[in-house]
């Protein structure tokens, strides 16, 4: 399949020397592979080019090329000419990297495969059809001129591995295996890149899970699990883990799923994230968008204020109701 690249989005990268490359707050495989994926890329084409993060880079990712030099919000200054936001679906996801005063002037671009994304950028590209944003910079880099090198290939390898469960989810298309085999053939080792995403597993969140999946509910097709902080550091677990939703998409009595963790909002009130996971046939991306989140049609979530309590009585009826009305659709696929 060939994707349209904007070109205005192609004519920013060309024009700009000094660039931030930023992803998302609450980091996953496909942020760390795309923005580091994204910043090697432009390094290669003799730009200036620096990765930003809004958090500390999780241990399980510290084996990417690069990643040892990902500077942290303190560390961001306002000389960029252009900030790339990769996989990310608006300005907020940026954390304390952005400050909307102090880099009002610095143009923005958008990388994205989220459906929900809010084209904040002067120039955005947001291609649903990708399972992965790493997987858009494989294009990115042909129509740049630039073929992955070994760094580049096993960034953008680790984006794609992990964002699709090692090729499990519904949106793994012909595509998707195509440019997973074009980064294997650049140098990216697959084997590695599984073993050290998703076949390893530190004892501290099998405790969390211990913790949490034994209170786990299940109601008219909908299974959830919630995650205090008081089992967090229980647990001696810093933050939830992404896989555990997908222990909660495997049951068999469920079409949806979510966990719900406490979190401190910015004002030192009480939130909630709230991850939700669909099975094919089924979608909980614009349940997400309705609650001012985003995502994919499969895997969505968002963030609420409030007590872990009262948002799982707000959202699971949402979510009871949006099953229901889906299930008499038909056909399922």
């Amino acid at each position: 399949m060939t994707y349209y690249i904007p070109d205005d989005l192609l004519a920013a990268l060309r024009a700009a020397n000094h660039i931030l490359c930023v992803s998302h707050v609450n980091a996953d495989g496909d942020a760390y592979g795309s923005v580091l994926g994204m910043t090697h890329l432009l390094q290669r084409l003799g730009k200036h080019a620096i990765a930003a993060m809004p958090d500390p880079v999780i241990p399980d990712f510290t084996f990417l090329p690069g990643a040892d030099a990902i500077i942290a919000p303190h560390a961001v200054t306002d000389v960029y000419d252009l900030i790339v936001c990769l996989d990310m679906s608006s300005p907020d996801r940026m954390g304390a990297v952005f400050d909307p005063a102090r880099h009002a002037g610095i143009p923005l671009v958008v990388i994205d495969h989220h459906i929900t994304n809010t084209r904040f950028g002067i120039a955005n590209w947001v291609e649903a059809g990708c399972a992965a944003t790493s997987q858009m910079l494989v294009y990115l880099a042909e129509a740049l001129g630039a073929s992955p090198d070994p760094e580049i290939a096993t960034c953008l390898l680790t984006g794609i591995v992990t964002d699709t469960l090692c090729f499990r989810t519904s949106n793994t298309t012909p595509e998707v295996l195509e440019a997973a085999m074009h980064l294997q053939r650049a140098g990216a080792n697959l084997a590695a890149t599984v073993q050290r995403t998703l076949n390893r597993l530190p004892f501290s969140t099998l405790s969390l899970w211990s913790r949490v999946l034994a209170d786990a509910r299940l109601e008219e097709g909908v299974v959830w699990v919630t995650v205090s902080q008081a089992q967090l550091r229980a647990a001696g677990h810093t933050d939830d883990d992404s896989r555990l939703n997908s222990i909660l998409a495997s049951v068999n009595e469920a079409d949806m799923s979510a966990v719900f963790t406490e979190k401190i909002n910015a004002q030192g009130g009480p939130a909630v994230e709230c991850s939700f996971r669909a099975k094919p046939g089924f979608t909980v991306g614009e349940l997400a968008a309705q609650l001012g989140g985003g995502g994919h049609a499969p895997a969505s979530g968002c963030t609420l204020d409030g007590a872990l309590d009262a948002v799982v009585a707000r959202v699971i009826p949402l979510m009871i109701a949006a099953r229901r009305a889906q299930a008499m659709t038909e056909p399922r696929a």
